[in-house]
């Protein structure tokens, strides 16, 4: 059996050509990062083990820059085919996964070991939940909000199907996987704006910003009554339907989509501790000019730091001027 130096609170031992990996009672992003350059050494020398098994069960907080480096970890471990397992999760850490929709992903392979029922209410007390997340009002105003812009998407459906289809052949409305609060999936909706060959020809255009996002500000995948409905935005109205189901908010950060989660650095994973937004910092604050992502992640940060209820009316206010105004454009 060999004892590895431990390093904060977390040390490994390994038996049988497997490594036991104790996880240490805070996985943010200073022990996260930490931890993420020794597994990647451990994987290096993955010739010397057949398996290794991560134990959660001292863990009490882990935060969205934990639960990034735990994904990275699973992407290196299938990259040096080291079979990686899970030994057990404490309730805080069960509780994450499963608002980041990744409990059915991470189980622990032993069902002697299987986590007991979870105390959500209690096992909360020992994570960071943004405000913005429990606030009722903050509900309430989405709710009534997206019935609005309901009743709106419903008066201009007709119009906009009819230009739609007569200026490129296709389906009226286009549907995306996006990452939500904690990186849970859900699928979005919007009126059409591209070529329906649009994700198959992607890697022929070029990206104009640095960072795990993708824009061109002269995309020629966008058909002439997509380039106008996204000046006015009109294309983002059916995505109320995910205000109203609670995927989204009316104000937040820009729902993701997963390829570019998978890109993130441990640092980017912040910007998931809000419920993506209709609109936000970043559509207020110069959307079409922004061209670095530590930029849109510098603004998610600030929204997140400044929120309050009367933050995310003025926010709202801003963006309907800025829909009216001549320089609006496109995300």
């Amino acid at each position: 059996m060999i004892f590895y130096s431990p390093v904060d609170d977390h040390y490994a031992v390994s038996f049988n050509q497997e490594i036991l990996i104790k996880m240490p009672f805070r996985f943010t992003v200073l022990e996260a990062d930490s931890f993420q350059q020794q597994f990647q050494k451990i994987c290096q020398n993955s010739s010397a083990y057949k398996k290794i098994v991560l134990d959660f069960s001292q863990t009490t907080f882990m935060d969205s820059n934990g639960l990034i480096a735990l994904c990275r970890m699973v992407h290196q471990a299938r990259s040096s085919r080291v079979n990686l397992g899970f030994s057990s999760f404490s309730a805080q850490v069960q509780m994450i996964l499963s608002l980041a929709g990744l409990d059915e992903v991470f189980k622990v392979e032993d069902d002697t070991e299987a986590i007991e029922k979870v105390d959500y209410q209690k096992a909360g007390r020992h994570m960071t939940i943004h405000p913005s997340v429990m606030s009722k009002t903050k509900r309430l105003i989405d709710i009534l909000g997206a019935l609005v812009g309901l009743g709106i998407t419903t008066i201009l459906f007709i119009p906009l199907a009819i230009a739609i289809k007569l200026d490129s052949p296709g389906p009226i409305l286009f549907s995306q996987i996006r990452c939500g609060y904690k990186g849970r999936r859900f699928r979005i909706w919007k009126f059409r704006s591209m070529l329906v060959n649009a994700s198959l020809v992607k890697d022929q255009v070029q990206n104009q910003v640095q960072g795990p996002f993708f824009k061109n500000e002269n995309d020629p995948r966008i058909t002439k009554v997509g380039r106008f409905i996204r000046k006015t935005s009109w294309d983002e109205f059916p995505q109320f339907l995910n205000v109203l189901k609670g995927d989204m908010s009316l104000v937040g950060t820009r729902p993701p989509t997963p390829d570019e989660v998978e890109q993130y650095e441990v640092h980017h994973r912040q910007r998931l501790d809000v419920k993506p937004g209709l609109t936000g910092e970043w559509q207020v604050h110069g959307r079409s000019k922004i061209v670095d992502f530590e930029e849109v992640l510098r603004l998610d940060l600030q929204y997140q730091k400044r929120w309050s209820l009367f933050y995310d009316l003025q926010l709202i206010l801003k963006t309907i001027g800025v829909i009216l105004s001549k320089k609006s454009g496109a995300c």
